[in-house]
C-alpha cells in the first residue's frame, strides 16, 4: 500500500560540507514588507543529512523534512540540482587574483 508523503521541500544551496554525512545549506524566501512593500530576502540555514558526501559548497539541492536524525538534523538531501554558478564564478575570481599576485611576486 502506497503512502501519502507529504513532507515538505526546499530548494538550498549547500554554504559548508566541513562535517561527515552532514552539510549546511541556506534557504532563501523573499516577502513583500507589510507596508512598505518592498521585497525582503530572508535566509535560514539547516543541517541536512548528506548519506554520500556527494554535495560541495555551492551545490543547488533540494532538501526534504525527515523525522530528527540528530540535535540539529532533521532535513535530508534529496537530490541535487546543479551547481551554484554565481558561488562558482566568485571562487574562479579569487583564484585568478591570487595567481594574478603570486605572478607578480615572482617577477620582483
Amino acid at each position: 500500500m502506497e503512502r501519502n508523503n507529504h513532507r515538505r521541500l526546499l530548494t538550498a544551496v549547500v554554504v559548508s560540507d566541513k562535517m561527515n554525512k552532514t552539510r549546511v545549506v541556506r534557504v532563501s524566501r523573499v516577502s513583500k514588507h507589510a507596508k512598505y512593500e518592498k521585497s525582503v530576502r530572508s535566509f535560514a540555514k539547516y543541517k541536512a543529512h548528506d548519506e554520500a558526501n556527494a554535495t560541495k559548497v555551492g551545490d543547488v539541492v533540494r532538501i526534504m523534512e525527515t523525522r530528527p536524525l540528530s540535535k540539529d538534523k532533521r532535513w535530508i538531501i534529496q537530490e541535487v540540482i546543479g551547481p551554484s554558478t554565481q558561488i562558482r564564478a566568485d571562487d574562479a575570481e579569487r583564484s585568478e587574483a591570487s595567481q594574478h599576485s603570486e605572478a607578480s611576486e615572482q617577477k620582483a
